[in-house]
């Protein structure tokens, strides 16, 4: 019995590895795909989930891919971060394997870019800017900022040093998360003096507009992966996150950035 026991024992293991390795194969063949299509300067990070991945293989049908590339050139924003997860991916097992895999029809794709607070004052050429979680009393989306287009997750907390008159003095201002078309709006509403920001310096109210529009901006389109519209932009910590989705789509893993 002992010997049964120990024999089943080994049985599973080398299953679990057989697994695992076919698993690990796959990423790696995926992975090779994408940064020879896209360009990119690195391998993605590629993750197949669900378990046991032999009988995802066998019925063509992936319940989850994670994909991730970091340091991904943007001409306005410099390296960005790009993520997709295609949820109910379909692909043969032979064409994971030797790597041949090109188009995979996946049943609901989401697509998003990161975007840290270092890049981000790149463009508003604040070098010191930090971006904080929204305050608990979100705008609306009117702020009076005059702005248009739907707010789609309230707002994020900007702080940085920038010129107030003659001296330059480290600001909190809250600004409101726009998507405008598949453009996203950055339109600072008001100065913030609560939890989430780093700055107490008041700024004298004629010099209040001129100090808001240095923390307004509009990020012209980004490319998500694969193509993907657009459709919610939202502070997550210390990064702003443009996301979007489609649904029974094919996508072309040589197109992961579309250059």
């Amino acid at each position: 019995m002992r010997k049964l026991i120990l024999g089943l024992v080994v049985l599973l293991g080398l299953a679990l590895l057989v697994d695992f390795g076919a698993a690990a194969w796959s990423e790696y063949r995926v992975s090779r795909a994408l940064r020879e299509g896209g360009a990119l300067t690195a391998d993605p990070a590629v993750t197949i989930h669900g378990f046991p991945f032999l009988r995802q293989a066998r019925n063509g049908h992936y319940e989850n891919v994670e994909i991730r590339a970091q340091g991904v050139h943007s001409d306005m924003l410099g390296d960005i971060t790009i993520e997709a997860n295609l949820i109910g991916a379909h692909a043969q097992a032979a064409e994971l394997l030797d790597g041949s895999i090109r188009s995979v029809p996946v049943d609901l794709l989401y697509g998003r870019v990161r975007i840290d607070a270092t890049e981000l004052g790149r463009l508003y050429n604040i070098p010191d800017l930090q971006i904080s979680a929204p305050p608990a009393n979100k705008s609306d989306g009117t702020g009076g900022s005059g702005g248009s287009g739907p707010t789609t997750a309230g707002g994020v907390v900007l702080t940085g040093t920038v010129p107030v008159g003659p001296v330059s003095a480290q600001v909190s201002v809250q600004a409101d998360l726009l998507l405008d078309d598949d453009s996203v709006r950055i339109v600072a509403s008001d100065l913030y003096f609560g939890p989430e920001g780093k700055a107490d310096f008041t700024v004298p109210d004629p010099l209040k507009p001129v100090v808001l529009g240095l923390f307004t901006t509009t990020i012209e389109p980004q490319d998500l992966p694969f193509g993907v519209y657009p459709t919610s932009v939202e502070a997550r910590g210390s990064q702003i996150v443009i996301e979007g989705e489609a649904r029974d789509t094919v996508i072309d893993l040589e197109e992961v950035q579309r250059l």
